[in-house]
């Protein structure tokens, strides 16, 4: 019991990291604040380190490796360097690189809920919608990035193209916006598939309750007959050997 408390708080505190990084990139899209100056590059490098650490620990811990890298991928390409601690990497075009490695960090909240999923029983439309969410941000920020626009106005046209309705107010231009659209058109396609699959998955049991609860209520009914008639037959025979002792 105490360390399934200790697990969870522990998850509870990668969770908050989690979101904060998060936030902070967003804001950082938005050119609401420098990600890379004080006090925010003290923030996002002591998140770096403790997922860093996190990972690592893990994946020492593990007893198959293979294994643990193939189902923590996400995790992994979240703690790829490119924050103030690597500046003196930012040379030429290869600051632009960083730029875009910084998208990775969306991918922090996406190998969290993969985590959870294997200790606590969720719906996979819920933990899909973290993906959805995840994927949608992380494309916006690549439009943004890209097409040279805001990132609310990236944010507005990657929740439309998710959703399939596609305004075409925004549109992309260059190869990394396509890219990014085809992935949220792709997204928003499962997304109403297994959002229909769940609702027609829930009517079909809610079907099964019911009919259960029926068949129960006629097996109980059926019983009851079944003593009336095993009672009846009963009377029914001392009956016939009453009047049979009577006659002789």
């Amino acid at each position: 019991m105490h360390n399934k408390l200790t697990y969870i708080t522990y998850q509870i505190i990668i969770a908050i990291l989690a979101i904060i990084s998060i936030v902070m990139l967003i804001a950082y899209y938005a050119k609401q604040i420098n990600i890379d100056a004080y006090p925010y590059s003290l923030i996002d490098n002591g998140i770096w380190l403790v997922f860093t650490i996190d990972y690592f620990t893990r994946l020492v811990r593990a007893k198959d490796k293979r294994a643990f890298f193939k189902n923590n991928i996400f995790d992994l390409l979240s703690i790829i360097p490119a924050s103030s601690l690597f500046s003196f990497f930012r040379i030429s075009q290869i600051g632009r690189t960083l730029k875009m490695l910084k998208l990775f960090r969306l991918l922090r909240l996406v190998g969290f809920t993969g985590r959870l999923a294997t200790f606590f029983k969720r719906n996979e439309l819920v933990y899909y919608l973290y993906i959805s969410v995840a994927v949608i941000m992380v494309a916006a920020a690549m439009f943004c990035i890209s097409e040279r626009v805001s990132y609310r106005t990236a944010l507005w046209w990657a929740i439309t193209t998710a959703t399939t309705i596609g305004y075409g107010d925004v549109i992309p231009k260059t190869g990394i916006g396509r890219g990014a659209a085809i992935i949220l058109m792709l997204l928003g396609i499962g997304f109403i598939g297994m959002l229909t699959g769940t609702i027609t998955e829930f009517f079909a049991k809610e079907d099964e309750a019911k009919m259960g609860q029926q068949l129960d209520r006629l097996e109980a009914e059926n019983h009851a007959l079944h003593a009336e008639l095993n009672e009846i037959k009963q009377l029914l025979i001392d009956q016939q050997q009453g009047e049979h002792h009577k006659e002789k």
